[in-house]
């Protein structure tokens, strides 16, 4: 079913600069399956997203950003209620998108489908399985999917890079020559000490499109690592590489020990454990990357970093408050390290934008820096909304003169099984917004 109508502007969760869209009412997404929104210019302008609605069916939509007009369909019906399965899209060279999603933990292998015609979302291939976990290599090791995140290099033919977790829950990752068709036995990317069972590195992934695909990952989830670091590599030419160009490891050799890449945030700092949010690369090809570190669960605290003069530096940007899910009165909460995000604009990671409360309530934010990181600006996008404004992200390959910001309007949200939340959207002129200084 597709339906096409003109977006609308929410006044509620809006301030006088910035007009923000209802994309739907009813949707929700995680932040470990991306591209989540991709901005694309052919016969249209248009800019393509997806969600989890609360059926649990994944949907696909567009926003016309000549037109106004909004279209979404349903792509995949009642997979399962989970935020985690939200979609990743990628375009072909044709305009055809391709969209990337699974379900959460489970043995079901991850599927792509395939739109039949450029720039449209109302007719699809049948879901393609991509059943590709080495259960022979990692026997008697978890054989699941979650999240998905596709790149593809110019530099290598079109080689697409598939990145997911699965064998035995750690990264999982594999490549494509033929834009999809068919794919290489994934293996494990990323192996730290199996000190338990199903220990998780948390993996977020961008490339340039040309040749370099960036890494930045933990040792597992915060609520089972007490301190929980950063850590980075990056991939060209067949090597792993440390941020100073440093060989790690060919790709083929296998997994790689967290402890031979980049300490980037190291947990045992009294600033606490992390979590990863987001990693793009400079003009220059400086790697940056944005996380969240918790002195206590109750304080999300986000940091900059970005690798300059041959090293890291980590700046302090803000305490974003607690975690964002309303927690039923009486229970523990059980994700107390959900902040409410960060994130990069990729065209330009002088741009951060974030949520944070104000007044009891998640806002979200523009932050910009002329001197890598030293001092910022922010800018309000939201502002006395009524419902918490949480992961945000930046379309991919947006226009130069304009970005387009989508994030969660949490109505409710409980769990990553138990939500009312919808989408939003915001076109952020790249100057002329009111800016505060922090220092």
């Amino acid at each position: 079913m597709v339906l096409v109508f003109a977006a609308c502007t929410s006044l509620r969760d809006s301030n006088d600069e910035v007009p923000n869209r209802v994309l739907t009412e009813d949707g929700a997404w995680c932040w470990f399956s991306d591209p989540r929104a991709i901005y694309y210019q052919g016969e249209f302008k248009r800019t393509y997203t997806g969600w989890v609605d609360s059926s649990g069916s994944i949907v696909v939509a567009y926003f016309d950003h000549d037109s106004g007009e909004m279209s979404r369909h349903i792509l995949h019906n009642q997979l399962e209620r989970d935020d985690h399965d939200n979609p990743a899209f990628l375009m072909d060279p044709e305009g055809k998108l391709m969209i990337f999603y699974s379900k959460h933990s489970r043995h079901q292998p991850a599927l792509l489908a395939r739109a039949t015609r450029p720039e449209r979302i109302d007719s699809w291939e049948s879901p393609q399985p991509l059943n590709l976990n080495d259960s022979i290599t990692y026997a008697g090791f978890s054989d699941t999917y979650t999240y998905s995140n596709v790149v593809r290099l110019s530099d290598e033919d079109n080689k697409l890079y598939l990145f997911w977790r699965g064998s035995d829950f750690k990264p999982n990752y594999s490549t494509s020559s033929d834009y999809g068709r068919t794919w290489e036995t994934g293996r494990i990317l990323v192996l730290p000490e199996r000190t338990y069972r199903n220990r998780r590195p948390y993996m977020k992934v961008h490339a340039n499109g040309r040749d370099a695909i960036h890494f930045a990952f933990t040792d597992g989830h915060p609520n089972a690592e007490p301190t929980n670091s950063i850590y980075y590599m990056k991939y060209r030419d067949g090597a792993l590489l440390r941020a100073n160009g440093e060989r790690i490891a060919t790709l083929s050799d296998g997994p790689v020990d967290p402890a031979k890449t980049d300490l980037v945030y190291n947990g045992n700092e009294p600033s606490g454990k992390a979590w990863i949010w987001d990693i793009a690369e400079t003009a220059q090809g400086q790697p940056v990357i944005v996380f969240v570190a918790f002195p206590t669960d109750s304080s999300h605290v986000y940091y900059y970093s970005i690798f300059d003069e041959g090293k890291w530096n980590n700046y302090r940007l803000i305490d974003s408050g607690g975690w964002f899910p309303h927690t039923r009165e009486g229970a523990k909460e059980r994700e107390p390290n959900y902040s409410g995000g960060i994130v990069l604009d990729h065209n330009d990671p002088s741009q951060v934008y974030l949520s944070r409360t104000k007044n009891g309530v998640f806002e979200i934010e523009r932050w910009y820096t002329n001197d890598l990181g030293k001092t910022w600006n922010s800018a309000e996008i939201t502002r006395n909304s009524q419902h918490d404004n949480v992961r945000p992200y930046v379309a991919q390959n947006h226009p130069a003169d304009s970005t387009i910001i989508l994030w969660m309007n949490a109505r409710q949200y409980i769990h990553y099984t138990d939500y009312e939340s919808g989408i939003m959207m915001a076109v952020i002129p790249t100057q002329g917004m009111r800016e505060t200084s922090h220092k």
